[in-house]
């Protein structure tokens, strides 16, 4: 089982944060801090971890929050040297984001500044988001301007603070309503030399595309002409959701719009009576009945009952592949069916379909049985 995130938050944390804070804050009382983080700190998972300690540096810094907020800038460690392979070392500033996001919003500039510094060390993309809703104008002015900021660090805060559906955090609804004032820093991003930077970009346009599919394809469409390989790597990464949701228009994009000449063929789904924590293993035929080369988009999907009963399709990337005329290709995959945490397995039929170019074609079915263990 992995080690939980909260076990590489240790008591060494507010320990270190505290001989940051008092080798330039002379009068920082760090006993009295330690003992106020530290009771009942064991107990806590990450985020509270984190919540609890911000709480205590806003009891033990100076009052006013703009001399605090000059005080933690000027307590931060090295910048970060690489958008890679970062692991859990930047976390020491997690307290730090928190402290922005909870007491400065009535302090627009400075906690600017503070974000600035954080995300080049850590991230802001969650305390950027409360001063877009309650400053959207001056925030969003910032962010253009860091756009053309020589930190690839702070250019992503731009594209992944901005999105609408940024995971983990509250839903930026007004972006939700109307995505525009995103996408005018999107496109000032489509191109950054860092990949680090275009797949946050490619990941706020995916999450747009849940609201405004047609604007979605508006835009990449758009993207496309003149496009570099890395941009469309960039746009086939963007329309991943809506390709498996079979949108004609992204399909489109991709040049998967027309529909194919092919047949499904000989599908076997093993074994047909599964038990949870095991596996199912699908397999077919792409046969191309045509007498010219055909390219298709090949995924299928699997319609998973949930704890009501009722079911909820699931969409397995499989691969694009060229038939020759008449050619005929077997292709197959193997689905785990023990617990995760981004799904559970429930008894019941599950319907297996296949994908070609957006166009659903029934496989068949299987019927999981819930596993008993014998004691």
């Amino acid at each position: 089982m992995a080690e939980p995130l909260k076990s590489h938050f240790g008591p060494e944390i507010p320990r270190r944060i505290a001989g940051m804070i008092s080798a330039v804050f002379r009068r920082f009382d760090t006993n009295a801090f330690l003992a106020e983080v530290l009771n009942g700190y064991e107990a806590l998972d990450l985020t509270p971890r984190g919540r609890q300690i911000a709480k205590a540096l806003r009891r033990h810094l100076p009052d006013d929050y703009a001399e605090a907020a000059e005080i933690l800038i000027a307590s931060l460690g090295p910048k970060l040297d690489r958008t890679e392979a970062l692991g859990m070392a930047p976390f020491l500033y997690l307290p730090h984001v928190f402290f922005v996001a909870e007491y400065g919003l009535d302090h627009f500039e400075i906690s600017m500044q503070a974000q600035y510094e954080l995300t080049q060390r850590f991230t802001a993309e969650f305390s950027i988001r409360p001063f877009l809703v309650r400053y959207p104008e001056q925030t969003l002015d910032h962010l253009e301007r860091w756009t053309k900021d020589s930190s690839p660090h702070v250019r992503r805060l731009v594209s992944e603070g901005t999105r609408p559906r940024l995971p983990w955090a509250p839903r930026l609804r007004a972006f939700q309503k109307e995505p525009r004032p995103v996408l005018a820093l999107l496109e000032l991003l489509k191109d950054d030399p860092e990949l680090y930077v275009r797949r946050s970009v490619a990941n706020n346009l995916n999450d747009i595309g849940k609201d405004h599919p047609a604007l979605l394809v508006e835009t990449v469409r758009r993207w496309m002409t003149d496009a570099t390989e890395e941009r469309r790597r960039l746009i086939r990464h963007a329309l991943r959701s809506a390709i498996k949701r079979g949108e004609p228009g992204a399909l489109g994009v991709l040049g998967f719009g027309k529909k194919v000449n092919v047949a499904i063929r000989n599908a076997t789904i093993r074994p047909k009576r599964p038990r949870t924590g095991g596996s199912v293993t699908i397999g077919f035929e792409v046969v191309n009945k045509g007498s010219r080369r055909q390219r298709v988009l090949v995924d299928f999907r699997v319609h998973f009952v949930k704890a009501d009963g009722k079911t909820s399709p699931k969409v397995f990337k499989l691969k694009t592949i060229e038939l020759a005329p008449k050619e005929t290709l077997p292709l197959g995959k193997t689905i785990s069916l023990t617990e995760m945490t981004t799904r559970k397995h429930y008894p019941g039929t599950h319907r297996v379909e296949v994908m070609l170019n957006g166009a659903v074609n029934l496989l068949g079915s299987f019927e999981l049985v819930k596993r008993i263990d014998y004691k």
